[in-house]
């Protein structure tokens, strides 16, 4: 896309002020890093907090016509295998929209408010989505759109005191990790959701467009709090052990294969009160049961080589037995080291083994499966 047809955030003006590099994001415009560079953005969200603009994400609200929980609940399941029944109200979950296939069309937020739900989507295939969910959830629930809503998200490890200072100190401090409370600042609406995508302790905030720049302005006000490009965002949660929906995770990955089988719900596997029943869940059940040919693993590369998404791998230097493939590499500030997540097959999964990658110009680089996550996570 040119410059000429991406979309604007709300933050534009702000992001400008601020000098970010902007790069291209879903289709908007969006600050990469800010002149004080990636691994400082970094290493100060680690320690303190970092505010990111993630408007890109795309937040959708589902209700019944007759304002009945369990209706919406029940054509959700139809779609995802999570218990969406048992979710309580003001509290969210990580959640996976299947394929017939057993793919993974989406990874999303859902959270429930009083008796409707919100879906937070991927930005790259929103609309798509959208009109799928819009489609499929029945005659008797509505789907609202709320693409125009701003989308923040303050991490690190004083976020809660940092938000404590701006919205209601006692219930944001008394929030449990994945709560999600519906707020009022200034008049305007806030959806506040102690949830993140960083393997952090944090907030992801939704508020009226209108209102984005000012309650930025008033975070970034307080000196624990700095400015966070989307680059930053990729590095923690790639310390976290995390897939980027189209990079490691798409339509042609189980989520046995992403090792994201935590996300079914133990009431919907086989055997559970409302087992299956979701596209996809006889290969995916299947899956879980006889195992699959690649599954997702972490790699730490010998030296300083960065390798990103499509860099074969192979068991052996002379390139005879292809393995798998890298899908996400970033430089680590945390490990002040090189990471990347790919797909193997299971024989060389284990933690230790040593494999090949050859990169674009075809030279050969030694890099061994790690443990996932690199850096432990903190949100609890």
């Amino acid at each position: 896309m040119t410059d000429e047809t991406l979309k604007s955030s709300p933050l534009q003006a702000l992001h400008e002020e601020l000098k970010a590099t902007m790069g291209c994001y879903a289709g908007y415009a969006l600050p990469e890093h800010y002149p004080l560079g990636m691994e400082v953005e970094h290493l100060h969200t680690r320690k303190q907090a970092g505010l990111f603009d993630i408007s890109f994400l795309g937040q959708v609200r589902i209700r019944a016509k007759e304002d009945n929980a369990a209706v919406v609940a029940e054509a959700l399941e139809a779609l995802m295998p999570l218990d969406i029944m048992g979710l309580e109200k003001n509290r969210v979950r990580y959640g996976l929209l299947t394929t017939d296939q057993g793919g993974i069309r989406d990874d999303l937020a859902i959270s429930r408010q009083e008796e409707e739900f919100i879906l937070t989507l991927n930005g790259q295939n929103r609309e798509d989505n959208a009109d799928y969910l819009e489609n499929a959830i029945g005659n008797d629930c509505r789907l609202i759109r709320e693409f125009d809503r701003a989308m923040l998200s303050l991490q690190g490890p004083l976020s809660a005191e940092v938000l404590a200072r701006v919205l209601d100190q006692t219930t944001i401090m008394g929030m449990r990790y994945r709560d999600s409370l519906a707020m009022q600042w200034e008049g305007g609406s806030l959806i506040v959701s102690r949830f993140g995508y960083t393997g952090m302790e944090g907030f992801d905030l939704s508020l009226e467009a209108s209102q984005a720049e000012a309650f930025a302005r008033r975070l970034l006000d307080d000196p624990d709090v700095a400015p966070a490009g989307l680059e930053t965002r990729n590095s923690l949660r790639m310390e976290a052990g995390l897939c980027l929906y189209g990079a490691d995770i798409d339509k042609t990955t189980s989520p046995v294969e992403a090792a994201l089988v935590s996300s079914i719900a133990a009431c919907r596997r086989a055997g559970g009160a409302r087992a299956g029943g979701y596209p996809g869940a006889g290969t995916i059940e299947g899956q879980m049961e006889h195992g699959v040919y690649r599954q997702r693993v972490g790699l730490r590369p010998e030296g300083d080589v960065l390798l990103g998404g499509g860099v074969e791998l192979f068991s052996d230097e002379g390139r005879t037995d292809r393995v798998g493939r890298i899908t996400s590499g970033c430089f680590s500030p945390t490990l002040r080291a090189m990471i990347a997540m790919a797909y193997v097959t299971p024989s060389h999964a284990a933690e230790g083994t040593v494999l090949y990658a050859a990169d674009a110009d075809r030279q050969l680089h030694k890099v061994s499966v790690t443990a996932l996550p690199f850096v432990p996570q903190t949100a609890r």
